[in-house]
């Protein structure tokens, strides 16, 4: 029986490469990120691995397999500077090496997470985040990959079925943030009309961790460098993906972030009230969720920390 989860190290990714990609396994390896589901190992000046430690997220990597090249190609046609990481080299399991899971070779892409940045200095690059996912949010095909916590209808989360489940999440949140605004909140998003188009593309969790920023410098403005982990990608509703805008940006940075969004979006007519009404519902979702495990992913928690407080100004 496969291991439920396997230390990735330098020495494991080089001999996968030999094995499998023999021309990449000389050039030089280091893990630049130990994630809970993934180890991302830099491979040479431009390239990375991307290989899962823990069963449970073996699934994502052959769902970004799936999903990328397409998505991939579409979306330098709109946004070419930004590196979306289809992978340029598939690697399969290996008994000889005791590796359970695909793994995936893909492009690197030089900057720092996004959520290390300034939240004010986001809405330099907040108009080329909204055309990247009005570019994604596109019909997607009947056999997209499945995700049952990413763009479902609301309704079916666990949290609109159960309303102990939405105080278990509260629970985790500022006191000033636990009361009757967040129940508005989210019972206006329940309330709001469901979507009624065809299930589109999604990111499935395109929070700022999950976005490399370029850093200006002498004056020039921070811009977006790539979009990563794209191990939820799903198709559904497009206000699952929507509620990253009160993750990443202040008033300004959303504000534009949406512009771009409803003048490029859903035909060029944009996303209806019911949408966005969504979209927050999701956000507090999200953001309640970063607050839950902070011993754990402690790089988390100032994002719904600043995500609350603008989600709940709106509810009042």
């Amino acid at each position: 029986m496969p291991a439920a989860e396997i230390d990735v190290d330098v020495p494991l990714t080089r001999a996968l490469l030999a094995e499998q990609h023999p021309d990449l396994a000389g050039r030089p390896l280091e893990i630049v990120a130990n994630g809970w589901d993934n180890v991302m190992v830099r491979l040479g000046d431009d390239l990375a691995v991307r290989l899962p430690r823990r069963a449970l997220a073996a699934p994502l990597v052959e769902h970004e397999q799936q999903a990328l090249p397409a998505l991939a190609a579409r979306l330098r046609a709109v946004v070419p500077d930004v590196v979306v990481p289809a992978p340029v080299r598939v690697g399969r399991p290996s008994p000889a090496l005791g590796y359970p899971w695909s793994w995936n070779v893909v492009p690197w892409a030089d900057g720092v997470s996004a959520e290390a940045t300034p939240v004010p200095a986001r809405t330099a690059w907040a108009r080329t985040f909204g055309r990247l996912l009005a570019a994604v949010h596109v019909p997607a095909p009947d056999d997209a990959p499945a995700n049952p916590v990413r763009g479902v209808p609301l309704r079916e989360r666990a949290e609109a079925r159960d309303p102990s489940a939405l105080d278990a999440r509260l629970a985790a949140a500022p006191a000033g943030v636990r009361g009757a605004a967040a129940r508005r909140l989210w019972d206006r998003a329940l309330d709001a009309t469901a979507h009624d188009g065809p299930p589109v593309w999604l990111h499935g969790d395109p929070h700022p961790a999950n976005l490399v920023v370029a850093p200006g410098g002498d004056g020039r403005p921070d811009r977006l460098a790539a979009v990563v982990d794209w191990g939820d990608v799903t198709s559904g509703d497009p206000a699952s993906d929507l509620g990253s805008l009160w993750l990443c940006f202040d008033d300004a940075g959303r504000a534009a972030c949406r512009a771009e969004i409803q003048a490029r979006a859903n035909g060029g007519i944009g996303w209806d009230d019911g949408t966005w009404a969504r979209a927050a519902g999701w956000s507090l979702l999200f953001a309640t969720n970063m607050l839950a495990h902070p011993e754990l992913h402690p790089r988390m928690v100032p994002i719904g920390r600043h995500a609350l407080p603008a989600l709940l100004a709106e509810a009042d």
